[in-house]
């Protein structure tokens, strides 16, 4: 089985490994790789907000990782979008050799756990064309594109709602850290 929790910094070597594995699995498939973020995405686990989570299994470990915020960016959502209450995920990775749709198992937590807090909305970006076809496979709506100076965006969101995860997971999700 497994759980969504918090990172800790004991996180760190096992998260290491984690995107290590994509990065090697993103290289060997002649895509842009997350390499150059390695540091960065290892640092999260230690991040004192409490908005760093983790997909962990029983017998492989930290499996995922991913931030989930109540404020999202400053672009790519109106002001009347932006003024609802959401939860805004981003950063979204797992390991490429495990079985099952992690990705997925880690979003659908966020919108029950959205559904839990009473928070109507769970939103997402993505600069991929491929991952907005998988989100999309997840619920998610498009919403609208976005260019920006870099970057093409799929800007995407779902209503939240109850949903039994137990086949995913066990226990009830974790609440918010005190702040």
């Amino acid at each position: 089985m497994m759980e969504m929790r918090p990172a800790i910094r004991s996180d760190e070597f096992q998260v290491r490994t984690l995107v290590d594995a994509r990065c090697a699995w993103q290289e060997a498939r002649g895509l842009e790789s997350w390499r150059p973020a390695l540091e960065h995405m290892v640092a999260q686990c230690d991040n004192p907000d409490g908005d760093v989570w983790v997909l962990v299994d029983d017998q492989a470990g930290v499996v995922g990782q991913m931030l989930v915020q109540d404020v999202g960016p400053p672009w790519g959502w109106t002001d009347a979008e932006r003024a609802e209450p959401a939860l805004y995920l981003s950063g979204s990775i797992t390991r490429p050799e495990m079985p099952g749709r992690l990705g997925e198992t880690m979003a659908l937590w966020t919108v029950d756990r959205a559904a839990r807090l009473g928070i109507p909305w769970v939103r997402r970006h993505c600069q991929v064309e491929a991952v907005a076809r998988y989100n999309l496979t997840q619920g998610f709506a498009l919403v609208r594109e976005e260019q920006r100076t870099n970057a093409h965006l799929w800007m995407m969101a779902r209503r939240s709602e109850r949903l039994d995860l137990s086949d995913r997971l066990r226990g009830r999700p974790a609440l918010p850290r005190p702040r």
